[in-house]
């Protein structure tokens, strides 16, 4: 049986790869990994989220941008996610406009992932880690399958997770005077 080698690519391949559509890859340990287009209702739950933190940043005047799924976080020597969406400061979005490739090696200051039915452990367990390592300061898993939205923040490297469902307010460090429900968000 003939085995392919597959490549290995450095932080520096994956910011030059080019991809002759309009794919989205992330790299894992040098090896880049393709995104699958989201689910209608992913979809939607990224738009509502969108807007809502974007107006609360608006009605906060805070010096902060949201950006969805289209800007990446270096989260090791050969590694690079793409969130859902992040919360990133004046200063990053500014640095963002100069890079030929929207990648930050910076930690945002909120990370927002909505799990997939397929790989449910990317975002509990894998992005997780990672984003601990980085020291993103808060992390959101929206979770439709199990019907919560965990809201993780870094206490001495590590996360501390609290849990809401149904009805529960999420309760965010980064957005305090926030208003929303889990149903909300999930039902869009």
């Amino acid at each position: 049986m003939l085995e392919t080698a597959t490549q290995t690519y450095s932080f520096q391949d994956y910011l030059d790869f080019k991809d002759s559509g309009d794919l989205k890859y992330e790299l894992l340990n040098g090896e880049l990994i393709q995104m699958p287009p989201a689910s209608g209702l992913h979809a939607e739950i990224l738009c509502l989220i969108y807007d809502i933190l974007k107006a609360e940043i608006q009605r906060l005047q805070l010096d902060w941008a949201v950006r969805p799924g289209n800007v990446g976080v270096r989260t090791g020597i050969t590694k690079s996610r793409i969130p859902d969406l992040i919360v990133i400061t004046e200063t990053q979005r500014q640095v963002l406009k100069t890079l030929p490739s929207a990648i930050l090696e910076e930690p945002p200051l909120l990370a927002v992932e909505i799990v997939s039915v397929n790989n449910p452990d990317d975002d509990y367990r894998y992005k997780r880690s990672e984003y601990a390592a980085l020291e993103i300061p808060e992390y959101w898993i929206i979770d439709p399958q199990e019907q919560k939205i965990s809201v993780l923040t870094l206490v001495s490297g590590f996360y501390d997770s609290v849990e809401f469902r149904e009805q529960d307010t999420i309760n965010s460090p980064s957005f305090t005077e926030l208003n929303l429900t889990v149903e909300q968000v999930l039902n869009p």
